[in-house]
């Protein structure tokens, strides 16, 4: 009876911390180096990444991020968690593109900008794609800090 106990104990915590999300921080993203290249689309240069190994190793990982939320549509419809608050982040400020990553929530979040959360979610890394951030979280879901 104790075996078989331990057994099933053991698998279902073995089971769950594999589930279980890796807590990033924004130094792991900042292992990316990027090099400017002419968009034929757009007619002017883009910063494209090569995306490091480590970092590479989440891709395709639940992880989690804490960070400043932004709404930069305004109107619910593009969010960014950001290594800076709305006013000194990579849109704004002079930080580079791996301090954001774009958000997409399973469901939309109550969130207002520059409240600091804490975001989970799949990672995605966009290496080609100008129209979406370089960092990109699928079926996120967040949880307000302060």
């Amino acid at each position: 009876m104790f075996k078989s106990s331990f057994v099933i104990v053991f698998v279902v915590f073995a089971c769950s911390f594999s589930m279980a999300q890796e807590q990033l921080t924004w130094k792991d993203f900042a292992d990316v180096n990027f090099e400017a290249e002419f968009n034929e689309k757009y007619g002017v240069h883009f910063l494209m990444p090569t995306f490091g190994k480590k970092i590479s190793s989440y891709k395709g990982k639940q992880v989690s991020i804490k960070g400043y939320f932004l709404d930069i549509s305004g109107s619910g419809e593009i969010f960014l968690i950001s290594q800076n608050p709305m006013a000194s982040c990579f849109f704004c400020g002079g930080s580079g593109p791996e301090t954001i990553i774009e958000v997409t929530f399973k469901e939309t979040p109550p969130f207002k900008t520059d409240q600091i959360v804490v975001v989970t979610g799949v990672l995605e890394l966009n290496a080609n794609n100008v129209d979406h951030c370089n960092y990109i979280l699928n079926d996120a879901t967040g949880r307000l800090v302060n």
